[in-house]
């Protein structure tokens, strides 16, 4: 059994599935004003997060490392709920296929007609910066 004073149940979810569900000793993501790091028995709060890794340290010591595209962060002294249009298990990045879509991003930015078009592909672009960063922190650890 795990010993809940010194865990945090931990929630990624994507629009399509959960990604992750679990216990942890601490968890780390990018908010909006910074990186933020989650131990068990925090502060209540509620946050959107900009696109990057979230880094959940298992109970065990392992760690598990979650791309999100943006999104919202609900923290509750005994859970941490992580809401994203898109997150990816580390193990299931390839970079291959970012580095594809960021071109193809980086050309509708050229193309892009209006300010809208240009927002959209700066947005695209971000994200897509974001997890090939996230990849290779994944990378790194492994």
């Amino acid at each position: 059994m795990v010993d809940s004073t010194h865990t945090i149940h931990v929630d990624v979810v994507s629009a399509e599935e959960s990604i992750f569900s679990g216990e942890a000793r601490f968890v780390a993501l990018p908010g909006e004003a910074g990186e933020l790091g989650i131990f068990p028995r925090h502060t209540p709060l509620i946050t959107r997060i900009k696109p990057g890794s979230v880094r959940i340290e298992m109970a065990d010591g392992s760690e598990e490392f979650v791309f999100v595209a943006g999104g919202i962060l609900e923290v509750q002294p005994n859970a941490v709920t992580v809401l994203s249009d898109t997150a990816i298990r580390g193990k299931d990045l390839d970079e291959e296929k970012a580095n594809s879509a960021r071109a193809s991003a980086e050309e509708a930015l050229r193309n892009a007609k209006g300010d809208i078009d240009i927002a959209k592909a700066q947005s695209e672009l971000a994200v897509l910066a974001a997890q090939i960063q996230a990849l290779r922190k994944y990378r790194q650890k492994k």
